[in-house]
């Protein structure tokens, strides 16, 4: 089922502090952010041809990963709340999809506490950008990213869409730019045209796989510490076996 847009949901997704203020040039947008006095802090603010630095953003050195495509934000928001000491970056492409990562969160928040939410951050290593993955290369300084998630991505099952799939070799190839050498993807799917697809790309690629399943929740050692995403609790309880793969930059 389609998710039907938020009115404005590019506009009030920044009304939160945990959204990266990422924007591209546009003049009407960047005048009623700054009215709104989202000029004030440099390290939440991100324009077109700036680095984006993870660590001015957290203030901390802390290692930094990213899930590309979050969704409603489960599977980001639970390793942020059993790892302190990372900073995770939740990036998906839809402002109503942030929204709803945000609604999730405070959802989990004390009544009494909720209007000060947009104020205070309910996990303090993590945040959410509202960007496309195409533009990630342009937006981190190069081998600035620690690890990277990419869970249930869009098939794109026919075959002249094949390049819009994540791990495309033309992603991969973005990823490479974005990672810290030794570096880690790890991919999750349900759909077995995707996974062979994806083990078909990296081999032309500098990763290397270092662990893959077609059955990750009868394999005990890549199944410890998994956290279901939303799409992986339903397909699973559909009957559908999960695939995972982990693969290593050289």
């Amino acid at each position: 089922m389609r998710l039907r847009h938020k009115k404005n949901a590019e506009m009030n997704i920044y009304d939160y502090d945990m959204v990266i203020r990422y924007t591209e040039h546009n003049d009407n947008l960047i005048a009623t952010r700054t009215a709104r006095g989202y000029d004030k802090d440099e390290h939440s603010q991100v324009r077109t041809g700036e680095l984006c630095e993870p660590h001015a953003i957290f203030k901390n050195d802390n290692p930094v990963h990213l899930e590309l495509g979050m969704g409603k934000g489960r599977f980001i928001s639970n390793l942020a709340h059993n790892n302190p000491n990372i900073n995770y970056i939740g990036v998906e492409k839809s402002a109503t999809i942030i929204l709803k990562a945000i609604d999730r969160l405070n959802s989990t928040i004390n009544p009494a506490e909720l209007q000060n939410c947009k104020n205070s951050l309910t996990e303090p290593n993590l945040r959410f950008m509202c960007i496309d993955i195409i533009k990630l290369g342009e937006v981190f300084p190069p081998h600035s990213i620690d690890k990277i998630y990419l869970n249930f991505s869009d098939p794109w099952p026919k075959k002249r869409h094949e390049s819009r799939r994540l791990m495309h070799i033309n992603f991969l190839k973005i990823y490479e730019k974005l990672l810290k050498p030794g570096a880690l993807i790890e991919f999750k799917t349900d759909n077995i045209d995707l996974f062979n697809f994806s083990l078909e790309e990296i081999t032309k690629s500098n990763f290397k796989i270092l662990s893959k399943t077609y059955d990750l929740h009868s394999d005990s050692a890549l199944c410890k510490d998994n956290i279901m995403t939303e799409y992986e609790e339903k397909f699973s309880k559909l009957g559908n076996k999960i695939c995972k793969l982990i693969a290593k930059i050289n």
